[in-house]
Protein backbone atom coordinates (compact mmCIF):
# COMPACT_ATOMS: atom_id res chain seq x y z
CA UNK A 1 0.00 0.00 0.00
CA UNK A 2 1.36 3.22 -0.97
CA UNK A 3 0.88 7.43 -1.24
CA UNK A 4 1.51 9.00 -4.57
CA UNK A 5 1.23 11.03 -7.48
CA UNK A 6 0.49 9.77 -11.31
CA UNK A 7 3.29 11.68 -13.47
CA UNK A 8 1.66 10.29 -16.92
CA UNK A 9 -0.63 7.57 -18.12
CA UNK A 10 -0.31 5.92 -21.28
CA UNK A 11 -2.57 3.60 -22.98
CA UNK A 12 -1.34 0.42 -23.91
CA UNK A 13 -3.53 -2.27 -25.60
CA UNK A 14 -6.14 -3.11 -23.52
CA UNK A 15 -4.31 -2.10 -20.53
CA UNK A 16 -3.10 1.89 -19.03
CA UNK A 17 -0.01 2.26 -17.66
CA UNK A 18 0.52 5.35 -14.99
CA UNK A 19 4.00 6.79 -14.39
CA UNK A 20 3.44 6.85 -10.38
CA UNK A 21 5.99 9.10 -7.81
CA UNK A 22 5.76 7.14 -4.66
CA UNK A 23 5.37 9.91 -1.75
CA UNK A 24 4.93 7.24 1.51
CA UNK A 25 4.73 3.87 1.57
CA UNK A 26 2.30 2.05 4.55
CA UNK A 27 3.38 -1.78 4.59
CA UNK A 28 6.99 -2.78 3.93
CA UNK A 29 6.37 -5.89 2.49
CA UNK A 30 7.26 -5.26 -1.14
CA UNK A 31 10.35 -2.95 -1.71
CA UNK A 32 9.52 0.23 -3.86
CA UNK A 33 11.70 2.75 -5.62
CA UNK A 34 10.57 6.29 -6.28
CA UNK A 35 9.02 6.31 -9.28
CA UNK A 36 6.76 2.85 -10.17
CA UNK A 37 4.64 1.71 -13.12
CA UNK A 38 0.75 0.77 -12.21
CA UNK A 39 -1.05 -1.01 -14.70
CA UNK A 40 -4.96 -1.55 -14.66
CA UNK A 41 -7.08 -2.91 -17.21
CA UNK A 42 -8.94 -1.34 -19.60
CA UNK A 43 -12.10 -3.04 -18.52
CA UNK A 44 -11.03 -2.17 -15.00
CA UNK A 45 -14.38 -0.31 -12.41
CA UNK A 46 -12.28 1.05 -10.58
CA UNK A 47 -11.98 5.30 -10.16
CA UNK A 48 -10.52 7.17 -13.45
CA UNK A 49 -7.17 7.95 -12.21
CA UNK A 50 -5.76 11.89 -13.31
CA UNK A 51 -2.37 13.13 -13.96
CA UNK A 52 -1.10 15.48 -11.28
CA UNK A 53 -3.80 13.86 -8.94
CA UNK A 54 -3.12 11.83 -5.86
Amino acid sequence: VFHGRILARRVVGQETRYEVEVRARYRQRFPLVSREYLWVPNTCGCPALREGGE
